[in-house]
């Protein structure tokens, strides 16, 4: 009987013990956030960084020509704590999913009003601003994808490419 009891605790705690390291696991895509302000307005990016792993990304992983979730896992969001202009053009305070469309030689970025919930919902009629830029080489090879906010620019960057979206009141 002390033997069956004390199976089953040994077992009981092999089984926490299980729980608990699967707890400690990172996620493939972790989760990140960019912040900064750019001439006053506060600009906060949240997203998902999916990884290279030895993968093709641009034109392969990513394909050109097809709406990209802008990141893993959900929706990626872009919020401005006021009305900017985007490469230009109005785009009015708030939180937008933030979505691409990459090609080889220019990118089209897309500011859409579903800023939550699964990417995989995506429709072109809630876009509030599309604006196209021209994706350049990045410095040094990027394994983790990556959004930053640096000076004027929503910067995106992921293996051998980097995307800048200028951004100014």
């Amino acid at each position: 009987m002390k033997r069956q009891v004390s199976m089953m605790f040994t077992f009981l705690a092999l089984m926490l013990s299980v729980g608990v390291m699967a707890q400690d696991k990172k996620p493939a895509s972790p989760p990140a956030k960019a912040e900064g302000t750019i001439d006053g307005i506060k600009v906060t990016v949240d997203y998902a960084q999916p990884s290279a792993k030895g993968r093709k990304i641009m034109g392969d992983l990513v394909p050109y020509g097809k709406v990209w979730r802008t990141g893993a896992n959900a929706v990626t969001s872009i919020e401005f704590s006021g009305d900017v202009k985007i490469e230009g053009k109005a785009l009015a305070k708030g939180i937008y999913g933030l979505f691409t469309i990459p090609g080889e030689k220019e990118w089209v970025v897309v500011f859409n009003k579903q800023a939550s919930g699964s990417p995989y919902d995506y429709s072109d009629k809630q876009d509030a601003l599309r604006i196209t830029v021209k994706p350049a080489k990045a410095a040094a090879f990027v394994e983790m994808f990556t959004i930053a906010v640096e000076k004027n620019n929503v910067v995106l960057s992921w293996e051998n490419t980097s995307v800048s979206v200028k951004v100014s009141k």
